[in-house]
């Protein structure tokens, strides 16, 4: 006994109603086919911070977020519990020059609550990296305050890179302002910013 033949799974045009109205057939509306594909949505997602400065550790997730969304907005923000080293424009500036060559990712300066500039940018997603345990209790408790304030939006939590894992802003601050070598951890635009605003007593580490 042969198996029946699969049904076939084409595009169909829609197909259209009819009805007799005075010895007449009349259109009516359309119904969509449901084998026709739907039109996607951009899957928009936001990666926060402060940023002061930019390092390998931030440029290596924003890369590897590229994997999942859309179109990716770097937001910097303003942060007035910390003295940064850079101005909130030098530092938006600083991640422009970074990652020039990808045209998906959207560097923007921004201040406030983050759910308000999420719904202001269409996002629908909040990037989050975890370089360790003792990083995920605030930004669970971040995580559930942006739920509730805007239930559609969703956080994604994201690990570092293996050799970047111990690199954070404050530590590559803390490292420039005493001369010590800060190429390998970050850009090296970076590098030379942070130079010429630390007096120029940051040597290199490579040749």
């Amino acid at each position: 006994m042969g198996l029946a033949p699969l049904p076939s799974f084409r595009h169909r045009a829609p197909r259209l109603s009819y009805r007799r109205r005075r010895g007449r057939r009349v259109q009516l509306r359309s119904r969509p086919s449901p084998f026709l594909p739907r039109p996607l949505i951009p899957r928009i997602a936001i990666y926060a911070g402060s940023f002061d400065p930019v390092t390998r550790g931030h440029e290596d997730l924003i890369r590897r977020s590229l994997q999942y969304v859309d179109r990716l907005v770097v937001a910097v923000a303003t942060n007035v519990t910390k003295q940064p080293i850079f101005t909130h424009e030098e530092r938006a500036a600083l991640l422009r020059r970074v990652i020039d060559d990808e045209s998906r990712v959207e560097v923007r300066q921004f201040g406030g609550l983050l759910v308000d500039f999420a719904r202001e940018v269409g996002a629908t997603l909040l990037i989050r990296g975890l370089r360790a345990v003792s990083d995920f209790e605030y930004e669970y408790q971040m995580a559930l305050m942006n739920r509730h304030l805007s239930p559609s939006l969703e956080t994604v939590f994201m690990i570092p890179s293996i050799d970047t894992t111990y690199i954070s802003a404050s530590l590559v601050r803390e490292v420039a302002r005493f001369g010590g070598p800060v190429t390998d951890l970050v850009h090296p635009v970076v590098a030379a910013a942070l130079r010429e605003r630390l007096g120029g007593s940051i040597e290199g580490s490579r040749p």
